[in-house]
């Protein structure tokens, strides 16, 4: 077989004092790894927290790490928010979505440099987008302007539709952890600098992934959020 196929489960928890440990969600995911270098990533995304969010998304991206193209499906409080397609070329990015606040949406847009990274809001893709830091530079923070996401919406839960942000990432070295899917050697990541970026600022939000794949291990996000993100299962076939 010319591809590797990584399948996996992240179970979400709050850590607020009132509901400490309880389950609040939960991730399913499918990542192939393709003989030529390009790499599909299947993600289904519970949140059971009011409002409701189930997201069901497939995205694409080539063997620099820079996505290719997505497809999107949002569905909140039980209903349907939105759908969309986006693709991602050397000098534009453009889209084809539809959401209930703004009807049918058509973007393009020229670009200098490809978007580095394309935040879905699975967090196995905020894993996989830590790819992006440049590891010969050691510890410290990296800016990258040139992102995107469908949602500025902390959860994702909004629109689908083209947004362009940056956002910065500090390395904080390894440590291996053990969760319930097993014991991994990972790298430790921090996301940066949101200020100015997202209608509101990010809270603290610290990722740990593994060091082939840069699968999401765990995940930490603090402020008012306080949740924590687990792997459950992880089969590599």
């Amino acid at each position: 077989m010319a591809y590797t196929t990584i399948r996996g489960k992240i179970l979400y928890t709050s850590k607020k004092p009132e509901r400490m440990d309880q389950e609040r969600g939960r991730e399913y995911f499918t990542l192939t790894i393709q003989d030529d270098g390009v790499r599909v990533l299947h993600a289904h995304c519970e949140i059971d927290d009011a409002p409701m969010v189930v997201r069901d998304v497939v995205l694409a991206y080539d063997e620099q790490n820079l996505p290719i193209d997505c497809t999107y499906r949002l569905t909140v409080d039980h209903k349907f928010e939105g759908t969309g397609w986006f693709r991602f070329a050397k000098n534009f990015i453009e889209s084809e979505t539809f959401n209930q606040k703004d009807g049918r949406i058509s973007q393009k847009v020229d670009i200098d440099s490809p978007i580095q990274w394309f935040g879905s809001h699975p967090i196995v893709g905020d894993g996989l987008g830590l790819k992006v830091f440049d590891l010969t530079k050691g510890e410290g923070k990296q800016l990258f302007p040139n992102m995107a996401v469908p949602s500025p919406d902390h959860r994702g839960a909004t629109g689908p539709m083209l947004y362009r942000l940056g956002y910065g990432l500090e390395f904080r070295g390894e440590e291996t952890i053990t969760v319930p899917a097993g014991t991994f050697d990972c790298y430790v990541f921090a996301f940066t600098d949101t200020a100015g970026q997202l209608p509101e600022e990010h809270p603290p939000y610290l990722v740990w992934c593994t060091k082939d794949h840069y699968v999401a291990v765990a995940a930490e996000a603090g402020g008012y959020m306080k949740t924590r993100y687990e792997l459950t299962e992880y089969v590599v076939e």
